[in-house]
């Protein structure tokens, strides 16, 4: 039978043990979590970046914070990341021009028009002149740009040492699912696009359901690509280009300490991967010779061909594909920066 005293000191120790659970329960609000998503491989720089960016921030931000990085599409394709970001499941993601298109279609520009940018140095040009108006546009439906970045430039990889126009009608070519547009575009021009996730490509690949990918080296590299399509035409066909995007309530939410460090740690990550992209398709390339790839250069008469092929297909990518008044812009903006070359 319980004494006064004793049932005094339970009543303290349950008191002390729902302060302390409250506490910690309060601590554990308090302290944030952020999720990004990246279709990037595990391991990869674009997830060596992030996690440094995550390092950062969490010395930054209120003890117990957490960043996790979901790589390798782990979180749905990107236009799923930009989904769960709108309904708080995702705080960021690294996306390419097809995720950023599903924010807002103005930003198709930098990618989508075949054969359009000749340079890196072009690409920067075009687009640090658009970057104000493009990042008021995100920001205008609730998404912050953390920094732009680039993937490298498609090639084609394929089983079949294909290099006209014409000789890629016969094949049974990747496309993005989700950029209902270029497929629209693919079947117009004549070709047959298979659509994939991304990382079905490998066993449709092996299976035969694909037989050509559009690719940045890296891809290739890393999606082991080349194992079975061991071609590739080296034609530079768009640039990838992309951005980590922060939902606007994620960045609001979080300490200023922790959102000074977030945007610094960013804007270092995009120099880090800026300073390597000139090398870095060449350095893929020749490791992916070494393990037998059959590459390509275009003489002038297939550079000829695929030129007037890009030039019949801007009309349909203009009001289609890109916005008639952004594509004219970049036309404009091409004209003036190789104008000042000259």
């Amino acid at each position: 039978m319980y004494t006064k005293s004793r049932a005094a000191a339970v009543m303290r120790l349950a008191v002390a043990v729902f302060a302390f659970a409250t506490l910690t329960a309060s601590a554990q609000e308090r302290a944030p979590t952020f999720k990004i998503a990246t279709v990037a491989p595990k391991g990869s720089i674009y997830h060596r970046v992030l996690q440094d960016i995550g390092e950062k921030w969490r010395a930054a931000e209120r003890p117990g914070a957490r960043f996790i990085v979901y790589t390798d599409s782990a979180q749905g394709p990107e236009a799923e990341t930009v989904r769960r970001m709108r309904i708080g499941q995702l705080s960021a993601s690294m996306v390419s021009i097809v995720g950023l298109s599903e924010i807002d279609e103005s930003v198709s520009a930098l990618q989508k028009i075949p054969l359009m940018f000749r340079s890196w140095d072009e690409v920067d040009y075009v687009r640090e002149r658009l970057r104000p108006e493009l990042e008021q546009r995100l920001r205008a439906k609730g998404f912050v740009v953390l920094f732009w970045g680039e993937g490298g430039w498609v090639q084609f990889f394929s089983r079949a040492p294909y290099r006209m126009p014409e000789d890629y009608r016969a094949a049974k070519i990747f496309a993005w699912a989700g950029d209902n547009p270029q497929v629209d575009l693919m079947k117009s021009l004549g070709y047959r696009p298979v659509v994939l996730e991304l990382s079905d490509i490998l066993p449709s690949l092996q299976t035969g359901m694909i037989d050509t990918v559009p690719a940045a080296p890296l891809w290739a590299l890393a999606g082991q690509f080349d194992r079975t399509a061991r071609h590739m035409l080296r034609i530079n066909w768009v640039p990838i280009v992309g951005a980590v995007v922060v939902s606007a309530a994620s960045l609001e939410a979080m300490s200023p300490a922790g959102r000074a460090a977030l945007l610094e740690a960013s804007a270092r990550a995009g120099d880090t991967l800026r300073a390597q992209r000139n090398t870095r398709d060449d350095e893929i390339i020749r490791a992916l010779e070494g393990r037998g790839l059959k590459v390509t250069d275009p003489t002038p008469e297939i550079e000829r061909a695929w030129q007037e092929l890009a030039r019949n297909a801007w009309p349909r990518v203009r009001g289609g594909m890109v916005p008639a008044d952004t594509f004219d812009r970049v036309e404009s903006l091409l004209a003036e920066y190789r104008g000042g070359k000259k």
